[in-house]
């Protein structure tokens, strides 16, 4: 078994599809106007509309409520990117930082409110 992707549910996928882009310098691949996927090597960052997930009712994931999940991206620098990024984000929780455990992290939310670590690991 093998992870596919995590899809993030929004009420307002252009502006997701846009800030991912910006921050993965990656187009999305849009099969279609409700859904865009960011592809790499080793999963898909997956988002679609509410209407994807309708016919789940009550069920459904509620966009802009997440409060478990981290999306996590693994770079080469993470000081570089979050100063490539800074002027963009609108939240930031934690500016480049070297963890307990040696990875060099960086914190912040999406327009959804979703945290999203750029991280990178000790060089040994």
């Amino acid at each position: 078994m093998n992870l596919a992707s995590i899809r993030i549910i929004t009420h307002d996928i252009d502006r997701l599809a846009r800030f991912y882009e910006a921050v993965t310098g990656t187009v999305p691949v849009r099969p279609a106007p409700v859904f865009a996927e960011f592809r790499t090597a080793t999963g898909t960052l997956a988002i679609a509309n509410t209407t994807t997930v309708a016919m789940l009712g009550d069920q459904a994931p509620k966009p802009s409520s997440n409060h478990s999940i981290i999306i996590e991206y693994l770079v080469t620098d993470v000081d570089a990117e979050f100063a490539r990024l800074q002027d963009m984000l609108e939240d930031i929780v934690l500016e480049p930082t070297t963890m307990p455990w040696g990875n060099r992290s960086t914190l912040f939310r999406d327009p959804d409110g979703n945290l999203v670590n750029l991280f990178s690991r000790p060089t040994l």
